[in-house]
């Protein structure tokens, strides 16, 4: 049913189902309609967060499968989920969200209206794509987003709990199988999850957790974007056995496997650690402040 592509981490390249995450894409939008119409988050204004955040995933799926098919140029799917920040846009105003982000060592910044129109889309654009870029290996592009929606949802009220609690159940045991090589979420499922995270942030108000948390995403991008565009070298890791390894530091994952064979689980095992000493950070700053 799914097209299969092989896993360039196994000695043997073995052909795996890619494109699972339409499965969380249709889930979630079921599921947050059913949430709608059972009153889970009251509507405000005449705005409702759960039909916000469906669209916003939909359109999330929907571009990360257009890539899937059409395999985009960066310079394209970078400025995409700029259309999936616009119902968000709308929410934002008539929910009258908070316009100010609170940074550590920085303080309280407040946009005013140019928080609705240039930090909302800039921070989906963002959280978007560094989630899409940290991946390739089993695991990786499924596990450190459901550590990050989790530390968020520890943060929120009750009823939002409600509302992202069987969209994560279904994206856990996506990653179960994930971890195992058993299935690829493909760009569909990451510019999915990755919207999910921003759009559930910003209508919860848990943007400053949510910037902490991303902090090993935006290294892990910048990494490879400088080296992109300063020295035209693209990160990739070789396989020494069963082991990857690294010969130098474009990435994330080739700065922990840098002359250092590990196994492809212990690789994810390691930078699944460090997103979640990150989210734990940014759980204890929004309970301490």
């Amino acid at each position: 049913m799914f097209p299969k592509v092989p896993d360039q981490h196994k000695i043997n390249k073995p052909l795996v189902p890619n494109g699972l995450g339409v499965i969380y894409v249709l889930f979630t939008t079921v599921y947050l309609f059913l949430g709608y119409f059972l009153g889970i988050v009251k509507t405000s204004n005449g705005v409702s967060a759960p039909l916000t955040l469906a669209v916003c995933i939909l359109f999330g799926g929907f571009m990360g499968l257009l890539d899937d098919w059409m395999d985009l140029k960066w310079r394209y799917k970078a400025f995409m989920p700029l259309i999936a920040a616009l119902p968000l846009v709308y929410l934002a105003r008539e929910y009258a969200l908070r316009t100010a982000i609170s940074l550590p060592l920085i303080g309280v910044i407040d946009f005013g209206d140019s928080y609705y129109f240039l930090v909302i889309p800039l921070i989906v654009m963002v959280v978007t794509n560094v989630v899409n870029m940290l991946g390739g290996l089993n695991g990786l592009e499924t596990i450190c987003p459901a550590i990050i929606l989790i530390g968020l949802m520890v943060l929120s009220p009750f009823s939002y709990v409600l509302l992202m609690l069987g969209p994560l159940i279904l994206w856990l045991v996506l990653a179960v199988f994930n971890f195992k090589g058993k299935i690829f979420v493909g760009n569909s499922g990451s510019f999915a999850i990755g919207t999910t995270v921003a759009s559930f942030a910003i209508i919860t108000d848990l943007k400053s957790s949510l910037l902490i948390s991303i902090i090993p995403y935006v290294f892990n991008s910048s990494l490879i974007l400088l080296n992109v565009f300063l020295f035209g070298k693209k990160a990739n890791v070789s396989l020494d056995g069963n082991k990857l390894v690294s010969t130098h530091r474009r990435s994330l994952i080739t700065l922990v496997t840098y002359q250092r064979p590990m196994t492809e689980r212990r690789v994810v095992a390691l930078i699944a650690l460090l997103v979640a000493i990150f989210v734990s950070f940014a759980v204890l700053t929004e309970l301490l402040c």
